[in-house]
């Protein structure tokens, strides 16, 4: 695993700087550092390059947007939690009105911003899309202009291929024309803003702190099952 860390040199808050222009495209800017050090790990260790994945909370989250935007080559998946859509913002203020679920360009707007953000013509990475529907802190109208960012990309309807519940939540998951799961969507109801995690049980994954909100489920069990890279979860159609 790499984790990549802001200094506060960069942003006061150690946050990443995903709406500042220089920081959201490729070959620039924490894009580029992360991608470097992405590099420095394949150099490393062996790697296998189908088998890189992506994910982050937050401001991680909004980083995740980007990285899966301007380097969509390198992963084969990211995971989106309590995030932003790529370039969504590019002020500060910008990102503050939106992060309230204020003001947003159009879905066939921000589709084209990832189309546009490199000439990879393809595949696309999946997408595993998280978002409590209690976040105070990032609205969780970001979670559907995220799948409406990439639905175009991976010329998906808008209605879901499958619907069912996980561990008590809903959850929608969209199909490419090569039948192979690309997009999938988890709502946590009553969740606030945090990563949601599962302490409890015969199967516990995690420890609970600030942003890892005990909910029932497991986020990187779940996300690990749609990569792949465990075995699948049972689902309870509805």
């Amino acid at each position: 695993m790499l984790l990549p860390e802001q200094a506060r040199r960069n942003n006061f808050n150690r946050c990443f700087n995903w709406y500042q222009r220089g920081d959201s495209r490729r070959a620039g800017g924490e894009p580029e550092s992360i991608r470097q050090m992405i590099d420095a790990v394949q150099r490393a260790y062996p790697i296998d390059p189908a088998r890189i994945f992506v994910t982050g909370l937050s401001a991680g989250g909004a980083m995740t947007s980007v990285m899966l935007a301007t380097y969509p080559e390198v992963f084969a998946g990211g995971a989106i939690i309590a995030g932003l859509p790529f370039r969504s913002a590019t002020t500060l203020l910008g990102a503050i009105n939106r992060m309230r679920g204020i003001g947003s360009a159009t879905a066939a707007t921000l589709s084209g911003l990832v189309g546009s953000a490199t000439d990879h013509p393809g595949p696309w990475p999946t997408l595993s899309i998280w978002h409590g529907s209690a976040d105070r802190t990032v609205d969780d109208s970001n979670a559907e202009l995220i799948f409406e960012q990439w639905r175009p990309i991976h010329g998906v309807g808008v209605l879901p291929d499958r619907t069912d519940m996980i561990d008590g939540y809903p959850h929608r998951v969209w199909r490419d024309m090569a039948e192979r799961d690309v997009i999938e969507d988890y709502r946590i109801t009553g969740m606030g803003h945090g990563t949601p995690v599962s302490t409890l049980g015969a199967e516990p994954c995690g420890v609970r702190g600030a942003n890892m909100l005990e909910s029932g489920i497991s986020s990187t069990r779940r996300i690990a099952q749609f990569w792949e890279l465990v075995g699948a979860a049972r689902p309870a159609a509805i």
